[in-house]
């Protein structure tokens, strides 16, 4: 899985548009590896997981039809296929789970809304995570967004495109630098791999107090599902013989029905 950059600014308040410039160098590492995995309990766990991806696939493919047909004015053929896709977004179980899982907690019906979260977990692990996450460690606050991105996707070769925003404030009283980064990085089956770089983008940023630094990234999967999660090694700058400290960049999905209620970045 290579990770593509997409775009970077240093700057404290507005966000980055993606726009591809070129790939980020990556060092792998044999040390320090950290498995995350979204194993299934029992085989009807497994025959769940199976077909949710089967499912999402199918959603990928008619999606991607469905922008074939547009471009070669089949306006025949794209009516049909958006009938279907509407027809799929109101049947799939996962987004039907979700609106029942949201409507729940809303009306304060926790017991139902604590067994439409264990439904998800048994068909659709990687559901559970938003497509965005926000941790701050040590006063660096990590901001993070994903998106699938459909033109740059080919479903029926196993190929799913994804591309996240991240933005780094520094609400501390110090100056710090980022040295190098880290993700694990897991797709639908389970398989992970841990990914180790200097910097991000091609770059070391230092980060003055109050100040923010954004990047945009990009990460294709073979599975139309996965998941994010890493840190990255930083410094103070103003401390003589200071040690780097890591700083965590919390869980995420990729996900092509992702949920991106409530991310503001």
């Amino acid at each position: 899985m290579q990770s593509l950059s997409l775009s970077m600014s240093l700057r404290s308040g507005s966000a980055a548009n993606l726009l591809l410039l070129g790939s980020e160098a990556r060092v792998r590492r044999r040390s320090r590896s950290v498995i995350v995995a979204c194993a299934s309990e029992g085989d009807s766990g497994s025959s769940s997981t199976s077909s949710f991806l089967s499912r999402t696939q199918t959603y990928a493919l008619l999606k991607q039809q469905l922008q074939v047909a547009a471009k070669s004015e089949d306006y025949k053929e794209a009516a049909r296929i958006r009938d279907s896709l509407k027809l799929f977004e109101e049947e799939e179980p996962v987004l039907r789970l979700r609106r029942l899982l949201k409507e729940a907690i809303a009306e304060e019906r926790f017991q139902d809304a604590a067994s439409y979260r264990d439904e998800l977990k048994k068909i659709a692990p990687h559901s559970l995570l938003k497509c965005c996450s926000d941790a701050t460690t040590l006063g660096i606050r990590v901001q993070v967004r994903s998106v699938y991105i459909e033109g740059r996707s080919q479903p029926s070769k196993g190929l799913y495109f994804f591309a996240y925003r991240i933005r780094i404030t520094n609400n501390s009283d110090h100056p710090v630098q980022l040295l190098r980064r880290h993700w694990i990085i897991t797709d639908a089956n389970g398989k992970t791999e841990n990914v180790w770089g200097i910097g991000v983008v091609g770059e070391q940023p230092l980060i003055l107090p109050g100040n923010s630094f954004e990047y945009s990234s990009a990460c294709p999967l073979s599975t139309p599902n996965g998941r994010m999660e890493g840190d990255y090694e930083m410094i103070h700058v103003e401390r003589v013989g200071s040690r780097s400290f890591n700083v965590t960049i919390a869980p995420f999905s990729l996900s092509l029905l992702g949920d991106d209620e409530g991310c503001n970045i």
